[in-house]
C-alpha cells in the first residue's frame, strides 16, 4: 500500500465514523472530507469539483421540483384516501396502499409519498383503532422497493448514472434497473403482507402515549397575586429561559393563549403550563407568588383550542437550523409559532430536560402549534408534519394538479421512447410547469434539498479521490482474492454486502459513490461485465432496510410508528437478504452472460 492510497482510505474512514457519529450533517461532513483532498493535493481543483456541475446531480435537482408540483396535486395522498374507505382486511388493506404506492415511487422522489400518507395512515388506522406501526414501515419499505424499477425512482441511480457519463462508460437505460427491480418489489410486497406486518408491533401512536403519561410532561403554575412581575411581560418576569422549562400556554379564565411570546403579559390568576419532567418543576418554587398545582389533570385535549393543536413532526435530516442544536437555542416560538411538548427518540422518551435535549435527525417531536405554524413551516425544512393539520396545505386547483400528472406522463413517455434524454425531460417539465404556474419560483426553491446537492457533489469528489489515489483498485485487489476461489457470484455478493452495510450507516448515495469505483475495479480485474457490478451497487446502495438512519423514508415512520431500532431488524434484515438474492440471480442470467 502507497502512502497515498493509506491517506484516502484513512480520510475516508474517518468520514464514514464520522457520519455514523453525527457529529455533524453528512453534507457538511462529505463536503469537508473533499476540502482536506483538494488542501493536501491529492485531487486537482477541476476534478474535484466536477460533481457540482454533474448532469445526474443537475437531474436530481430539477426532480425535488417536478416531485413538488405533483406532491402539491395531492395525487398521491387523494388515491390512498379513496383506497382507504373500503372496509378491508389488515392485509388488503395493505396490498392495496403498498401496490400503487410502490409504482408511484419509481417515478417520484420518495420521501414526499411517504410524508404525504404517514398522516393519512396513522388517521385512518386511529379511527378504527388499529396501530399505525403495521402500517408505516412497510410503506417506506414499498417505496425504496419502487424505487429500484427505473431510472428517476431514486437519487442513488441518478448518481451512479453521472458517474458513469464522467467515465465515459454506457449509462443505464430508463427501465435497465427494472429487471432487478420488478422481481424484487413483487418478491418483497408478498414478504412484507403475508409475513413483515407479523413481526411488526402493536405499538400506540405518540401522542396516545403521551397523553397517558402527560404528568410526566405538564406541569400547572398558577399565579398569585403576590407575585411580583404581575401585568409584566413573560421576558420581564423571567419566565422565557428556565433550564428544562418551557412555557407552552396560558389558560386565563375561558381563553387559552398559545404558543406564548414574550411579550404576553402575565395577569393574577393565570394557570401557566410548563412542559418538563416534573422534578425540574423545583427551579419555580423559589419564585414568590407562584403555585405548583398539585396533581393537574391536564390532558393534550386541555391545551386545544380553536387556534392551537396538538401537532407530531419528525426532524428533517436536512434541517440546518435544528439539527445538533439545543431546544433552548432553536427559538420554536419565533421560528415555527410553536411550543415543544415532548420529545422522543428510538421510540422512548428522553429522560433529560427538554431544553437541554440536542436534536437529531429522525427526533419526535410534540408541539403546541398556533396558527401560523402551517405557513411558516411550509417555507422551511426543518421538519415532517406527520399529523394532519386541520388545514388545506395547498390551495385546491385541479386543472395545475391535472397539469402536474400530464407533465411527468409526458416526460416519462418521452425517455422511455428514447425521444429525449431524461435530462432533457426533466428540464423541459421543469420550465412547463413554472410556466402554467403549476407550481410558483418560491415553491419550486423550498422544494430543492440542498444538503442533498452538496453531499451528492461533494461524493463525487471524494469517489474520483479514491480512483486517482488508486484505493479503489487496492480495495478490489483484496476483495477479488478473497472471493475469487469461490466465483464471481461470490464477489458479487460480497460486494453487494458491503455496500448495503454502508448505505444502513453513510447515506445511500454516499455508499454508491464509494463502492462503484471499487466494483468497477473489481470488474476489470476479474474480466467480468461491468455493469453486473454496478447493478449490484446500486440496487444495494438503495435496498435500506434494516435500520432507520440509512434511508430518510425509514426515519420518517420511526417515531410516528413507535418503532424500536430491532423492529428494522427483524423485519429489514430478512428482506435485504431476499432482495440481494435476486440482485445477484438476475445479474447471473442477463449481465454475466454477455
Amino acid at each position: 500500500m502507497t502512502l497515498q492510497i493509506g491517506f484516502v482510505l484513512t480520510v475516508v474512514s474517518l468520514m464514514m465514523v464520522a457520519i455514523v457519529t453525527e457529529i455533524a450533517r453528512p453534507d457538511i461532513i462529505v463536503f469537508m472530507t473533499l476540502v482536506i483532498f483538494i488542501l493536501s493535493g491529492t485531487l486537482p481543483v477541476d476534478e474535484a469539483l466536477q460533481g457540482f456541475s454533474n448532469k445526474g446531480m443537475l437531474t436530481i435537482a430539477l426532480l425535488f421540483i417536478v416531485a413538488g408540483a405533483v406532491e402539491k396535486s395531492g395525487v398521491a395522498d387523494k388515491m390512498v384516501s379513496a383506497l382507504l374507505r373500503k372496509k378491508s382486511s389488515d392485509r388488503r388493506v395493505l396490498l392495496k396502499v403498498l401496490v400503487p404506492t410502490s409504482i408511484l415511487s419509481g417515478f417520484l422522489n420518495n420521501t414526499p409519498i411517504v410524508v404525504t400518507l404517514t398522516p393519512v395512515i396513522k388517521k385512518w388506522a386511529a379511527d378504527r383503532g388499529i396501530s399505525p406501526s403495521k402500517f408505516l414501515l412497510p410503506l417506506s419499505y414499498a417505496t425504496i422497493l419502487g424505487g429500484t424499477i427505473t431510472l428517476m425512482g431514486t437519487s442513488t441511480n441518478l448518481v451512479i448514472n453521472g458517474m458513469l457519463d464522467n467515465l465515459g462508460l454506457k449509462e443505464f437505460t430508463f427501465f435497465q434497473l427494472a429487471y432487478v427491480g420488478i422481481p424484487a418489489l413483487i418478491v418483497g410486497l408478498i414478504y412484507l403482507i403475508v409475513f413483515g406486518s407479523r413481526m411488526l408491533p402493536n405499538h400506540k401512536v405518540m401522542e396516545d402515549r403521551i397523553a397517558e403519561q402527560s404528568r410526566e410532561y405538564l406541569s400547572e403554575i398558577v399565579v398569585e397575586n403576590t407575585f411580583p412581575h404581575n401585568n409584566k411581560t413573560i421576558r420581564e418576569a423571567g419566565l422565557r429561559n428556565l433550564k428544562g422549562l418551557f412555557l407552552i400556554e396560558i389558560i386565563r379564565g375561558a381563553e387559552k393563549i398559545s404558543p406564548v411570546r414574550s411579550t404576553t403579559l402575565i395577569r393574577t390568576g393565570d394557570r401557566l403550563i410548563f412542559t418538563g419532567l416534573i422534578e425540574t418543576i423545583a427551579e419555580l418554587q423559589h419564585m414568590k407568588g407562584l403555585r405548583i398545582e398539585a396533581g393537574p389533570e391536564l390532558t393534550l385535549d386541555d391545551l386545544k383550542n380553536g387556534t392551537s393543536q396538538v401537532v407530531e413532526v419528525v426532524v428533517s435530516h436536512q434541517s440546518s437550523n435544528l439539527l445538533h442544536r439545543r431546544i433552548r437555542d432553536a427559538q420554536f416560538r419565533s421560528q415555527f409559532d410553536a411550543g415543544v411538548i415532548a420529545v422522543h427518540r428510538n421510540g422512548e422518551r428522553i429522560e433529560t430536560k427538554v431544553g437541554d435535549i440536542r436534536l437529531r435527525a429522525g427526533d419526535t417531536l410534540l408541539l403546541l402549534a398556533g396558527p401560523d405554524f402551517y405557513n411558516r413551516v411550509r417555507q422551511s425544512n426543518s421538519f415532517y408534519v406527520t399529523t394532519p393539520l386541520g388545514v388545506q396545505p395547498w390551495p385546491e386547483d385541479k386543472r395545475q394538479g391535472w397539469i402536474s400528472i400530464m407533465v411527468l406522463v409526458l416526460m416519462i413517455v418521452f425517455v422511455a421512447t428514447h425521444v429525449l434524454t431524461l435530462f432533457k425531460a426533466i428540464l423541459g417539465g421543469v420550465v412547463v410547469l413554472l410556466a402554467t404556474k403549476a407550481i410558483s419560483p418560491e415553491e419550486a426553491k423550498n422544494k430543492v434539498q440542498f444538503s442533498v446537492l452538496l453531499l451528492i457533489s461533494s461524493a463525487f469528489g471524494v469517489g474520483a479521490a479514491i480512483v486517482r489515489s488508486g484505493a479503489a483498485a487496492w480495495v478490489a485487489n483484496g476483495l477479488v482474492n478473497l472471493g475469487k476461489p469461490i466465483g464471481v457470484l461470490a464477489v458479487l455478493a460480497i460486494v453487494y454486502l458491503i455496500t448495503n452495510v454502508f448505505t444502513e450507516f453513510i447515506t445511500n448515495n454516499a455508499a454508491a459513490v464509494i463502492m462503484l469505483p471499487i466494483g468497477l475495479a473489481i470488474a476489470a480485474q476479474m474480466h467480468a461485465n461491468p455493469m453486473a457490478f454496478i447493478v449490484v451497487v446500486a440496487i444495494a446502495a438503495s435496498a435500506s432496510f434494516s435500520t432507520p438512519i440509512g434511508y430518510q423514508t425509514n426515519l420518517i415512520v420511526y417515531g410516528p410508528g413507535g418503532y424500536k431500532f430491532k423492529d428494522y431488524l427483524k423485519v429489514g434484515i430478512p428482506l435485504n437478504l431476499i432482495v440481494m438474492l435476486i440482485t445477484i440471480l438476475v445479474d447471473k442470467f442477463i449481465w454475466l452472460q454477455q
